[in-house]
């Protein structure tokens, strides 16, 4: 018994001293460069993370400021309400951002050193760097609108009435009066997020 276990660790033991000896110091270098390159994505990411409560939280608030605070006051409210958000942003979104970028060697860079051979890493470094792959990726939100309106104006007809019916049905079970941007039937493209 103890010769089985003594050789399950021998053999644990050589797979791990491969596993370290594939991650030579190129490939350290190749994925290092990699996330450089990434950084910029890494920090959208952190940022859309950062945005999502904020968002939700603008959401729940319009929905209920018509009904918790005067008229007269809701536009006021309303801006303060924005400015506490820009705030929460402003404060919030460059720690997570730079706590993002540095857990990105241990997450994403052991993801990659495992995965991928040096020879891989060099021709994703090559096609990241490429100046075709950065127009590309620069016409990213120029081809999502436009995907986006043809989609809105193709299957409008369609959903118009299927939304109505909705808010229709959710309004009787409620017992209220169909109200808000559902009340136009159209459907939206989605919300721009909150600037940075």
């Amino acid at each position: 018994m103890f010769k089985k276990s003594l050789l399950v660790f021998a053999l644990a033991l050589a797979c791990a001293t491969g596993a370290q000896a594939q991650s030579s110091p190129a490939k350290k270098d190749l994925v290092a460069r990699i996330l450089k390159l990434q950084q910029p994505g890494i920090e959208a990411m952190a940022h859309g993370l950062v945005e999502q409560p904020a968002a939700e939280l603008l959401g729940n608030a319009a929905n209920a400021l018509p009904s918790r605070v005067p008229k007269e006051r809701q536009d006021a409210v309303a801006k303060e309400i924005q400015a506490d958000i820009q705030k929460y942003l402003d404060e919030t979104a460059p720690i997570v951002q730079a706590r993002a970028v540095k857990l990105a060697p241990t997450t994403i860079g052991a993801l990659l050193e495992e995965k991928f051979t040096e020879e891989e890493l060099k021709q994703i470094v090559s096609i990241i760097e490429s100046p075709v792959y950065g127009k590309f990726q620069r016409m990213g939100d120029e081809m999502q609108k436009a995907m986006v309106d043809k989609l809105i104006a193709d299957t409008r007809p369609t959903v118009e009435p299927k939304v109505r019916a909705l808010e229709q049905s959710v309004a009787r079970r409620l017992g209220v009066a169909p109200t808000g941007p559902a009340a136009s039937g159209a459907p939206r493209a989605p919300a721009k997020p909150a600037s940075k």
